[in-house]
């Protein structure tokens, strides 16, 4: 029998890759504790992780439901706003306030995901734009919000009342903590009888109704999950930097977001993390150096990006090894 039939072969080597990418992961997740103390700049690392999240927020709805929202940032931003807003001006604990940041961009997304999942393609693309426009002029208008000027001095407190997190290092390993069990949370979502029947959607929609599922309830969950993890995000932006701003809320957040996981690779687990790594990284080394050049810099190297890997770094990446597995399974003449 050839090993391209052979079951077992198949297996094997469905083995190694699993394997391989456990040890990837723990190797990353080593890096990640041991970063402060070979040199790297925690706040760097923290905002890294931050937007990392809020990448695989978006990918669970764009990579794994097929639902492309312009509207992102209203999620990412309001919770930012209204976590360090609770934490300032009511002394909230960080834990209670990134928990309200979560329940309210949970709750926004409940109402624009109701509105906007009726429709489908640039029309629920610009649906929920045109709703993510209206939190932002909430956020403009408000008083608590502070307008143009945003909230400043949010304090990071101590967790649960006893740990102080005014230290960098001890936000940093709070920081790595929530993305990791974000990250472990998108996973979970994914792999289990809910994620499947959200990848079938992503794939054949008449076929998901025909089979009896309510396609529209399904949408509106994955939705909200996807609204309240990028509000943990955005929570955590807010006590790392203390402060929260408009440039949270405006749609040039979304185009970001978009940009980190399409550059990553959409619908894989890491592309999302990649992305947000490359988009951070650029930003941060050729601010000082170039200005406002540093955006037509990024979009150069998407474009480019594109062009050579269409489906992101990492899909791409994934996409080779599969051919040397199928090589590796042809069957020797």
């Amino acid at each position: 029998m050839s090993s391209a039939m052979n079951p077992l072969t198949d297996s094997k080597q469905m083995t190694k890759a699993a394997k391989f990418l456990r040890i990837t992961y723990i190797a990353l997740l080593i890096l990640a504790l041991v970063a402060p103390m070979i040199g790297l700049y925690p706040v760097f690392v923290m905002k890294l992780l931050c937007f990392a999240l809020f990448a695989c927020a978006f990918n669970l709805l764009l990579g794994f439901t097929g639902l492309l929202s312009f509207g992102h940032a209203a999620f990412f931003g309001s919770a930012a706003y209204i976590t360090g807003y609770l934490i300032k001006s009511h002394n909230f604990t960080p834990e209670l306030g990134i928990v309200a940041g979560m329940i309210g961009s949970g709750l926004i997304g409940l109402v624009v995901g109701y509105v906007a999942i009726r429709r489908q393609g640039i029309y629920f693309a610009m649906i929920t734009l045109a709703l993510a426009q209206m939190v932002y002029f909430v956020c403009l208008q408000a008083p608590f919000t502070g307008g143009e000027d945003g909230l400043q001095g949010v304090p990071r407190g101590a967790l649960f009342g006893l740990l102080s997190l005014q230290s960098d290092t001890a936000m940093y390993y709070l920081v790595v903590a929530v993305f990791v069990a974000g990250f472990l949370a998108v996973s979970r979502i994914v792999h289990s009888p809910f994620g499947q029947v959200l990848k079938m959607i992503r794939e054949n929609e008449p076929r998901a109704i025909s089979l009896g599922y309510q396609v529209d309830r399904y949408k509106l969950m994955a939705f909200v999950l996807s609204a309240a993890l990028a509000g943990l995000a955005g929570s955590l932006k807010t006590l790392i930097m203390g402060f929260a701003t408009l440039s949270d809320v405006h749609w040039t957040m979304s185009g970001e977001v978009i940009l980190m996981t399409l550059l990553g690779g959409v619908g894989t687990f890491f592309g999302p993390v990649m992305g947000a790594g490359i988009v951070i990284s650029l930003q941060d080394t050729l601010a000082d150096k170039v200005g406002s050049w540093v955006n037509v810099i990024i979009g150069v190297i998407f474009v480019l990006c594109v062009l050579a890997f269409r489906k992101g770094v990492v899909g791409e990446l994934q996409a080779w090894l599969e051919r040397r597995r199928s090589v590796a399974a042809a069957p020797k003449a």
